[in-house]
């Protein structure tokens, strides 16, 4: 490290495994993503002060305001993982009750509340908690840890697009494990490093860009993300993955573009059945 060069927010491994990092060769602006040889997880090199101006922008008034198609794709979404986790359960929607970590405007308490979910969220950036309520939502503010459930209090839990952002995810799925009832289902999405995109893009992919994707620090393979559920007392029920990309919009010629758009389309079953597609949902289960 040069003299006067910022430390690096995340030092070691955060799934726990004890390894010393090594540098990969993913080049980002802020230097060479680390990889833990141990579970294969990628950290980025990125200064504290630097994460946590971008994480800000999770705050703003103006964020996450979907409309139009976008909208109408995050329902579609939500409904299908609502789906899952009722068929896990094996329990009709209104014995379910969900609680949406990081729930950011509650988008997804909304949808579980209207298909009759008794759903709840918690957020700790005050203003989307606080938009959350306004709508009429059962959101707390804050993180987890400092609501205080009572243990076993949820049937289910969600995060999506949390554990990315965290420098030791280990504590808060600790928390999640202890308000989950026995049996319950905890669902996370993040993104995957062992996919075709990655392995095509390389450090051009948009989410390892802190820039571009705010907060994002820490990067999970099915491998490591397992590491972390065992680590945490949680049982992997399955892993899905969907989706695969060759360019970011705007760095190549339209036609070009549009050319790996069409054969990235080809490649997303395969990708799905392989485990290669770069959206990773992960069901895991409280013994």
């Amino acid at each position: 490290m040069n003299p006067g060069t910022p430390s690096p927010y995340v030092s070691v491994c955060p799934v726990g495994c004890g390894d010393a990092l090594v540098p990969t060769e993913l080049e980002l602006p802020e230097g060479r993503l680390q990889r833990c040889p141990g579970c294969g997880q990628l950290v980025s090199r990125v200064s504290e002060a630097r994460y946590r101006e971008t994480m800000a922008s999770f705050d703003r008034a103006d964020f996450n305001q979907p409309a139009g198609r976008e909208l109408a794709r995050r329902h579609a979404v939500a409904r299908r993982r609502l789906a899952a986790i009722a068929a896990l359960l094996a329990r009709p929607p209104r014995a379910i009750r969900v609680l949406d970590v990081g729930c950011s405007r509650g988008q997804f308490v909304e949808a579980a509340a209207q298909r009759g979910f008794r759903a709840e969220g918690v957020e700790p950036a005050p203003r989307m908690a606080a938009a959350a309520r306004a709508a009429g939502l059962m959101v707390h503010p804050g993180l987890l840890e400092d609501q205080h459930f009572s243990e076993g209090a949820f049937d289910a839990l969600t995060l999506f697009e949390v554990v990315e952002h965290l420098k030791d995810p280990l504590p808060l799925l600790a928390e999640c494990r202890r308000v989950v009832r026995p049996g319950g289902v905890i669902v996370i999405s993040t993104g995957n490093t062992a996919s075709w995109t990655v392995t095509a893009m390389g450090a051009r992919w948009d989410y390892f860009h802190i820039a571009h994707d705010g907060g994002h620090i820490s990067f999970f393979n099915p491998r490591s993300l397992r590491r972390l559920a065992e680590t945490s007392g949680l049982r992997v029920e399955r892993i899905e993955t969907a989706r695969v990309k060759f360019h970011e919009k705007g760095e190549v010629a339209a036609w070009r573009y549009t050319a790996g758009k069409l054969a990235a389309e080809c490649l997303n079953w395969p990708a799905r059945l392989c485990g290669k597609g770069h959206d990773m949902l992960t069901y895991l289960r409280r013994t």
